[in-house]
């Protein structure tokens, strides 16, 4: 089976599903595979917080064009999944250069379905957008295809309790991965000032109290499979094993009283009046914490409806209230701005890249305590728990690495003329001017490639310059690169003769990005530019 997520929340998801007992876990981009039993496949859909959809593959092919993709399809026995009575609906995803229109593919997914029904029995199922009865996968990465059945129908992330919401409203699975990936399972008092609809404070009573997040949904796909086993679902749905105790307040407050007002319908509407508290009342007025310790996480305005000195204004205070009245509890802020993060003035001690629909955005974690950092040695169990995060830094690491090399090349191109926005990104080069991202702690500037850190665009072992170069005259030239970060241009040594890199072998000598760089004495000399000096005449 297959379990759809958000990008970099595979980690997360994955952890759910062995904890269900799935077996071949393995993540993949934005989505995790793994293999189970139907009992499984209830309880993935019933109890896993970050999953958007469970699907099961029915059939894989190969295909180089939409008509293969119809002959292929035609080739299933569709009786074993539909019958005549039954309404479908395709839903297609296609990352191809051979297939660039999705709903293309899906339009012809469905003539093959149709078609086999028609000559069958002079008859076909109808399609239907809006509720059908079964719901169809198709999956293209570039020739290859899977045909799956989608045992979810809506979006796992409409858990079914929210009932009025705000004007930008987190998203239930990123706000259940927010969670989770923070550690907080119920162990002590979770605070949001900044509570919106009250989606965090929602998601956080169900993690503590144990309550499957698909417990309110009206039904899932897999309910009209020929094959349902309502008796089984039923044993699932009504076990309640996994319950646990609330032993700590879960509080939130919104300046806005409209907000306030929609959290408490979302509230009531889950069940869980009796486990939050909820008021009217801005960041700035906490005097005191409202408990001696504990886990604050919120996701403040990101600046769409502030003007860039009042979301300044706003970070700063935030970052002060932390200081000052929060001391022991652990901070999880999450925005897209660098500037708003720099505003905070705390330092973070982890990052986690995440994604808010389209925006590449940060949850930074902050460890509030009062005085200085280095007066607070960490302890052993601190050492323990960044060793338990070691995959998770890994993963944060690569899309860092991703994130800062794609920013680089848009200031590049900015810099030469060029437009510095990139296809699917969001760039404000003006707003947001030298964003860089790092994994962890390390300092921004750097990219990074798994544990090693290698300095940013420099070519050799001496850091020499990466932003220039220079010709025998000792007059600047401009360099450029090509994709495997070889000189497209020629440089000259102390010979004043050209050198070919071309002829260069540089296999063998590391993965990419950095497998131009190379190691040993004269080889490094020769890859040194230096300035050379003007002879008196």
């Amino acid at each position: 089976m297959i379990a759809k997520t958000m990008a970099e929340l595979e980690d997360v998801l994955a952890e759910e599903l062995i904890a269900l007992g799935a077996d071949n876990v393995e993540i993949g981009t934005r989505m995790v595979s793994f293999t189970g039993n139907k009992a499984l496949m209830y309880k993935a859909n019933l109890h896993c917080r970050t999953a958007l959809r469970i699907l099961k593959p029915i059939y894989h092919f190969k295909a180089e064009n939409a008509d293969e993709v119809y002959e292929a399809v035609k080739q299933v026995n569709w009786e074993d999944y539909l019958s005549l009575g039954d309404t479908f609906s395709i839903d297609a995803v296609v990352f191809s250069h051979i297939f660039n229109h999705s709903k293309f593919v899906a339009y012809r997914v469905k003539d093959a379905i149709s078609d086999w029904f028609t000559e069958k029995y002079d008859k076909r199922p109808s399609v239907s957008l809006t509720n059908p009865d079964i719901v169809f996968n198709i999956h293209i990465s570039h020739n290859k295809c899977t045909l799956s059945l989608d045992s979810s129908g809506e979006s796992l992330h409409k858990r079914g309790y929210r009932v009025a919401q705000t004007e930008a409203p987190l998203s239930e699975v990123l706000a259940a991965g927010m969670i989770l990936k923070s550690g907080w399972r119920g162990e002590c008092a979770f605070v949001d000032p900044m509570c919106g609809s009250g989606t965090l404070l929602i998601e956080a009573a169900m993690i503590a109290l144990g309550i499957p997040p698909g417990i309110h949904r009206q039904h899932f796909a897999f309910e009209k499979w020929k094959d349902f086993d309502e008796e089984l679902f039923s044993t699932i749905y009504n076990d309640d094993s996994g319950a646990r105790e609330l032993k700590h307040r879960i509080i939130g407050s919104d300046i806005s009283p409209q907000a306030i007002a929609i959290a408490e319908k979302n509230i009531k509407n889950a069940g869980l009046k009796k486990h939050i508290d909820l008021s009217v009342k801005s960041f700035q007025q906490y005097n005191e914490a409202p408990a001696s310790g504990g886990v604050l996480i919120t996701n403040p305005p990101y600046g769409e409806r502030l003007k860039v000195e009042e979301l300044e204004e706003l970070y700063a205070m935030i970052g002060e209230r932390l200081k000052h009245v929060f001391t022991g509890f652990t901070a999880y802020i999450l925005s897209y701005r660098k500037e708003s993060f720099d505003a905070i003035g705390l330092k973070h001690n982890r990052r986690f890249f995440l994604y808010n629909g389209a925006l590449e955005c940060e949850m930074r974690e902050y460890e509030i305590f009062s005085g200085k950092r280095r007066e607070h040695p960490r302890s052993n169990a601190d050492s323990d728990k960044r060793r338990r995060n070691e995959y998770l830094a890994e993963r944060n690491s690569r899309e860092g690495y991703r994130r800062s090399k794609r920013d680089e090349q848009a200031e590049d191109d900015a810099s030469r003329g060029g437009s510095s926005r990139l296809p699917g990104r969001r760039v404000d080069t003006e707003s947001r001017p030298g964003r860089r991202f790092d994994a962890g702690n390390r300092p921004a500037g750097r990219s990074f490639d798994g544990e090693k850190k290698f300095p940013r665009r420099s070519y050799d072992a001496e850091n020499t310059s990466h932003r220039r170069s220079f010709d025998a005259e000792g007059k600047s030239v401009k360099r450029s690169f090509d994709a495997a970060h070889k000189p497209a241009k020629r440089s000259f040594g102390e010979s004043n003769q050209p050198r070919d890199f071309k002829k260069k072998d540089y296999s063998g000598k590391g993965d990419a990005p950095f497998a131009g760089r190379r190691k040993g004495g004269n080889e490094k000399k020769e890859l040194t530019l230096r300035r050379p000096r003007k002879k008196n005449e």
